[in-house]
């Protein structure tokens, strides 16, 4: 479905991508993990063109559904069925929640279609329904990730990226936000996962890749990866007998790889 291929992306002198590549199959729930600054962000911009500069990303290619997307502007790339839900959520806050989500809609003409997307929306999201006249500011920070959710998916997309849905958030609502993205991808929807709760995004995905300073450093599935040394002491957490000499030897296989 999406294949990213020898991507390099820079800001300014500065090389954020180090020729990453990458394959995600329909149907899949991706994770995409890391520590901070480790690309992942700057990774789903690129796909989205976003980035500030627009020759981003340098070199490589990126390819959706067959077609080459990255020279594409952002409004094609959405209407040929990738949506974007970035950190922080970002709904607007003066706007209600009825129309955060017909923004998200920007794309479309079909009227008859957007009203039932919405009605659909609505009952995926109860909580957004009762509040569906209330300003996007005055909500939790659980419902503005629900809402930034449902208005990504009033463009129909068929691949839904998510940047850390989980930031800020409680443990509860940290769990609810993940069983709603099990529920869309068990109505068909592929998701590429940015995350740094990496327990939780092990649990849900179906695959995972692991980044550090701008490359891919690891690529399994989440069963493999959770017993794997290195990931038990370094993204979940769990310490060994060998932490320090192992710490020693975990960056030096990520340094030159």
């Amino acid at each position: 479905m999406l294949a990213v291929k020898n991507i390099e992306t820079w800001y300014d002198l500065i090389r954020a991508l180090h020729g990453i590549s990458f394959e995600i199959q329909e149907g899949q729930i991706v994770a995409l993990l890391g520590s901070n600054g480790a690309g992942k962000t700057t990774t789903l911009k690129t796909i989205m063109r976003i980035l500030e500069d627009d020759d981003q990303p340098e070199k490589g290619t990126i390819e959706f559904l067959g077609k080459k997307i990255d020279r594409m502007d952002t409004e094609e790339i959405v209407r040929l069925g990738i949506s974007y839900v970035p950190e922080g959520r970002e709904v607007f806050p003066e706007l209600t929640v009825m129309e955060n989500i017909q923004m998200g809609a920007y794309t479309r003409r079909d009227r008859q279609g957007i009203k039932e997307d919405i009605d659909g929306i609505f009952k995926q999201f109860p909580i957004l329904s009762e509040r569906r006249n209330q300003q996007a500011g005055h909500l939790s920070g659980g419902e503005q990730q629900m809402l930034a959710i449902g208005r990504a998916l009033m463009s129909r997309p068929k691949l839904l990226m998510l940047d850390e849905p989980s930031l800020g958030l409680s443990p509860l609502l940290t769990k609810e936000i993940f069983h709603i993205i099990q529920r869309i991808n068990e109505q068909g929807m592929t998701i590429l996962l940015v995350e740094q709760n990496v327990n939780m995004a092990l649990k849900y995905s179906h695959y995972a890749f692991l980044m550090e300073n701008g490359r891919i450093v690891r690529a399994d599935k989440p069963e493999v990866l959770r017993e794997d040394n290195d990931v038990k002491e370094f993204y979940l957490g769990i310490a060994t007998e060998q932490s320090v000499k192992g710490y020693k030897r975990y960056r030096r296989k990520v340094r030159f790889r």
